[in-house]
């Protein structure tokens, strides 16, 4: 009789329930659409209550498919970034600023005169500087607990307040080498007490509370496990776990990330790492990618094309695709322009010259991060959209000189589910 464990991903459009057993096998999974968070200028919002509705029924909606006295733990993972401030009881005093709201400038500001150059909170749609403009507005309200999306819908689950992982609090100014609060924190008059304790991803939380136990007919039992974010969550399900092994992402942009024995910080390349296990995650972010891909053809367009391309015969056009001015990683150039000809007659030949093109930018992403510090890949594995057009892979496998693995799993609920497995054998091991 196999135990269950549920993984949960709130991502920026809508909510995943996964279900594996103690074989990682996937029983079941659902998923609900999320209303788009309201915008005005600069500003991003939600109300978390809104979250709380559909996770809520994709919950029961997965209990009704599943042997429910089987779950054993839950893991959730929500988008980076996204913050609230509670009172005692964990009610929201506040709407939640999404990942990319990013009117906080001011605020952005006063951190840049204190925080580390390094941190991930030098960002406008960081954690910290919402929480500095959440804070300015809710001067007069009883503020006790700074939360992030998945922390918020893990109290939930348990009403046990002021918990978090370490990747959720990375942007909001959690020192991941110290495993502590930074003490330049109060110098931005961010109350120690308002700051939640940080545990690991995969670390057991605590039971989920026996009301909502008793609601959701569930065993009383049920482990709650600390989470991580929607981005790392999807990086688990690769099953990516070795120093060495490296995950591309295309999809709109081109992501590089490869597992390291220790943690890189390049801010000038927009290089950082975070903790990954026992080990850390040192990744860049090119601004070529899928995006400029379509400036040019449609998807459909794209998928006929994929069909006729000759991997074996290199183009030779040397392109620098860019969806505007400017890059950063692999090479740090404000002013680089889009190189994007001679443009031949013939589209196919065009396109080719373009994946070669991004091909070429993930190898250089790659010998950048070795080049700081990390390892260079002994494999990729290869998330987004891009994934599937297996000419561009062995366009790509002939440039990175390294193993390309097929990826089973890229939901990021799966690699929640991983996690809430993890925890659960923890919490036995502990008792």
């Amino acid at each position: 009789h196999s135990n269950i464990y549920i993984g949960i991903d709130i991502g920026t459009s809508g909510i995943r329930a996964i279900a594996i057993d103690d074989q990682e096998t996937v029983l079941n999974e659902f998923r609900r659409d999320l209303p788009l968070p309201t915008h005005h200028g600069a500003a991003s919002e939600q109300s978390p209550s809104l979250w709380w509705q559909v996770f809520h029924q994709l919950l029961i909606e997965l209990l009704q498919s599943i042997d429910r006295r089987a779950v054993r733990a839950i893991a959730i993972d929500g988008t980076s970034g996204t913050v609230l401030l509670s009172d005692e009881h964990g009610q929201p005093l506040t709407s939640a600023l999404m990942y990319n709201d990013a009117r906080a400038s001011e605020q952005l500001a006063r951190i840049q005169l204190i925080a580390p150059t390094e941190s991930p909170v030098n960002a406008v749609t960081a954690g910290l500087p919402k929480i500095l403009w959440l804070a300015e507005q809710t001067q007069h309200l009883p503020v006790r607990h700074i939360m992030h999306q998945a922390d918020w819908l893990g109290f939930q689950l348990t009403r046990h307040a002021g918990v978090s992982d370490s990747n959720n609090c990375l942007k909001s100014g959690y020192d991941p080498i110290a495993h502590a609060w930074p003490h330049w924190l109060q110098t931005l008059g961010i109350p120690p007490s308002w700051l939640p304790t940080v545990l690991a991803p995969g670390q057991p939380v605590c039971p989920i509370d026996p009301e909502v136990a008793r609601a959701l007919n569930l065993p009383a039992n049920v482990v709650l496990v600390s989470g991580t974010t929607d981005s790392t969550a999807a990086i688990i399900a690769t099953g990516a776990r070795q120093i060495g092994d490296a995950i591309t992402s295309l999809g709109s942009t081109l992501v590089c990330k490869v597992i390291s024995d220790q943690p890189v910080f390049a801010t000038e390349y927009g290089v950082y790492s975070q903790p990954f296990g026992e080990h850390w995650l040192v990744g860049g972010a090119s601004n070529s990618g899928g995006a400029v891909l379509r400036q040019f053809f449609t998807d459909m367009q794209m998928q006929q094309m994929s069909a006729q391309l000759m991997p074996e015969q290199p183009t030779g056009l040397d392109y620098y695709p860019l969806p505007a001015v400017g890059e950063r990683f692999p090479v740090n150039d404000p002013a680089l322009k889009p190189r994007l000809r001679p443009r031949p007659e013939n589209d196919v030949v065009f396109f080719q010259g373009l994946l070669e093109a991004i091909a070429q930018i993930e190898y250089n992403g790659y010998r950048k991060l070795h080049a700081l510090g990390a390892p260079y890949p002994t494999s990729v594995r290869t998330v987004g959209g891009g994934a599937k057009n297996t000419a561009w892979t062995q366009i790509r496998s002939r440039l990175l000189h390294t193993k390309l693995l097929d990826v089973a799993h890229t939901e990021a609920a799966y690699g929640s589910a991983l996690l809430a497995k993890q925890g659960f054998r923890i919490s036995q091991e502990t008792m």
